[in-house]
């Protein structure tokens, strides 16, 4: 086995305490739905997608998050502000649930927001961050990309980065027929579990030349001196700054490594794999899991051939709710 790259402890003592959270996309795929919404603003249950990363990002410490958007998407921007007169309203009707519910967004992390202006990718994106981070190691959450609420993929990550400076990616094997959809990432094993060397990383390689089935997935740590990299990265696939291109060189000098994950991970920038996070995660809360599931399965099973037909009636669709 081959252990992890080793920095001087000053270099690795730097604590990560700002996010970066691209969120500047079109959001073609979900038309027209996205048309006046922005696709990260997509309910799942009942909260916006991004609210889900923004929640992961504090409870791993992160107390600064910064926004890169782009136009049309100013609903981001006021879903984490404070809503007065909703509040006042709500503590004026006792009602603290709901109360606590809208101000909870607000109360996250100190949130900023820049626009990224030219959509030319995700290195550009966090290029765009450069002025905010400064000189210091920070985290990348793609807001497409939502870890199940309490695994510690980013926690894990960040200690990593304490230990070995560099920066850090986060990884998942993927079937290699699918492999081809990802960032893909070359490793060498290291002596600790989860943990390996990335020596090289290509963008969704051509069917049948990845090098592994390690996918990256869209958690990042990195190291200031990938902003260095990305102002030279020239455009690459589609025509955008590929943050894979400027991580190919900083893996070429041995300084990331890669967290293996193999907890749940949502895909919420796809339709099917959209409506199946919403399902999971409303299976997974503890007020409507139980009902909601018994209603899944009935539903299910009238599905099949010989079913009883329209499960609906089960009570759970024709049940009043306040406004």
């Amino acid at each position: 086995m081959i252990a992890p790259h080793s920095t001087t402890p000053s270099a690795a003592a730097r604590t990560v305490r700002k996010a970066v959270v691209p969120a500047a996309g079109l959001g073609t795929r979900f038309l027209p739905a996205t048309k006046a919404t922005p696709k990260e603003m997509l309910p799942v249950v009942d909260k916006p997608a991004i609210q889900y990363v923004v929640e992961e990002a504090a409870a791993a410490g992160l107390d600064d998050v910064l926004m890169v958007t782009g136009r049309h998407k100013r609903a981001i921007e006021d879903h984490f502000d404070h809503a007065f007169e909703l509040e006042q309203a709500l503590a004026a009707k006792g009602d603290t649930v709901r109360l606590d519910a809208v101000r909870d967004p607000a109360r996250l992390a100190d949130i900023h927001h820049i626009r990224q202006g030219d959509p030319l990718g995700l290195g550009h994106a966090v290029l765009c961050a450069r002025h905010h981070v400064g000189d210091q190691p920070f985290a990348v959450l793609l807001g497409d990309d939502l870890i199940a609420p309490g695994e510690p993929l980013l926690s894990r990550m960040l200690e990593v980065r304490e230990r070995y400076a560099g920066s850090v990616v986060a990884l998942m094997e993927v079937d290699p027929a699918q492999i081809h959809l990802y960032g893909c990432a070359a490793v060498e094993p290291t002596d600790e579990a989860g943990l390996v060397r990335v020596t090289s990383l290509v963008e969704k390689p051509a069917p049948g030349t990845a090098p592994s089935r390690y996918a990256v997935i869209g958690r990042y740590v990195l190291d200031p001196a990938v902003f260095g990299v990305l102002e030279r990265t020239p455009p690459g696939r589609g025509g955008e700054i590929q943050l894979t291109d400027a991580l190919q060189e900083l893996a070429a000098e041995g300084t990331v490594h890669g967290v293996v994950f193999t907890g749940p991970r949502y895909d919420t920038g796809d339709k099917a794999d959209y409506l199946r996070t919403v399902v999971r995660l409303a299976c997974a809360r503890p007020d409507l899991g139980p009902e909601f599931t018994a209603w899944l399965k009935e539903f299910v099973t009238a599905l099949e051939p010989g079913g009883t037909g329209d499960a609906g009636s089960t009570g759970v669709r024709g049940r009043g709710r306040a406004a």
